[in-house]
């Protein structure tokens, strides 16, 4: 279950950005925090211009929602300051819709919640475009620090890195639809943004891990894997939308959650899926089991901002 999986005390989120066909190994390059585990089962739910630059600060939420920790860099979270509006303004970073919330503490104020792309370049300004209810518009300009990650050197079966013409053809498929997918953004606010862990276990692998498979430079790890047994059962990391279910090459059966405002969580590698889309779910799952038959040792769980 590979989860584009935001923890609320540090979520590494971020957009999606482009899909490099021959580079990738994993269905959609996202940035965010992932979870793995070992094949597991999915179950029901229970329970006119003007730039300026703003500052980025760190925020503790006492309102509806916990924020994520900021961190600034290729890989984290970015908390930009909007400030004062009469409504909610719309923003957009690199084209893409962001999450736009109440700013704690001050009344009639709003931050945006925006994902940096791992492979983001720290030495050049950040732009944010925001638009209030008037129609007025402007830039927000940040800055982001750099990071460094740690790189894993991995000797896997070569179809999973060459892939023959069909198996290409299908990834090229699955590509579309998952774009299509993850660039969902429903305007409704998450329920909460303090994200329930998939499963518990040993983590197995850093999120923004710089992977080479065969000698070859691949996507860094978009996630946090939890190494756990086969028929564990997975989570729901928070209440919302199923928004897409299947059984994809390098995800294998796969479901994908909409919590509103840009935050998806993506459970892929499960052995069974017992969801359907449309459903609505609370955050948590029955107790289900089954086996694994994908190319990963361990399940993901991943999620998206």
């Amino acid at each position: 279950m590979k989860a584009l999986f935001g923890m609320m005390t540090s979520l590494l989120s971020a957009s999606i950005t482009r899909v490099e066909r021959a580079r990738m190994l994993e269905t959609v390059p996202v940035t965010s925090l992932t979870v793995t585990t070992s094949p597991m089962r999915m179950g029901r739910s229970a329970s006119t211009i003007k730039p300026e630059t703003k500052a980025l600060r760190l925020f503790t939420l006492r309102a509806r929602a916990a924020l994520p920790v900021a961190a600034a860099v290729p890989g984290g979270v970015a908390i930009v300051e909007l400030g004062a509006a009469s409504a909610r303004p719309n923003a957009t970073f690199g084209g893409k819709p962001v999450m736009v919330l109440p700013q704690p503490e001050h009344e009639g104020a709003w931050i945006a919640v925006v994902g940096v792309a791992l492979g983001a370049d720290a030495s050049q300004p950040q732009t944010l475009a925001a638009r209030n209810a008037d129609g007025s518009t402007r830039q927000v300009v940040f800055s982001l620090q750099s990071k460094a990650y740690a790189e894993q050197r991995l000797s896997v079966a070569p179809k999973h890195v060459e892939l023959s013409p069909k198996d290409l053809a299908r990834h090229e498929r699955e590509r579309v639809h998952l774009g299509e997918v993850l660039r969902r953004f429903s305007r409704r606010e998450p329920a909460t943004l303090r994200l329930s862990t998939p499963t518990s276990g040993p983590r197995s692998s850093s999120f923004g891990l710089r992977r080479v498979f065969n000698g070859q430079s691949r996507s860094p790890h978009s996630g946090m894997d939890i190494a756990a047994a086969t028929g564990t059962p997975v989570l729901c990391a928070a209440a919302g939308e199923v928004i897409d279910t299947g059984d994809y090459f390098f995800n294998g059966s796969t479901v994908i959650i909409d919590h509103g405002l840009g935050l998806l969580t993506l459970y892929c590698h499960l052995s069974a899926i017992d969801v359907a889309r449309g459903a609505m779910l609370n955050a948590g799952a029955l107790p289900e089991t089954g086996s694994g038959t994908t190319r990963d040792t361990y399940a993901d769980l991943l999620l998206r901002l």
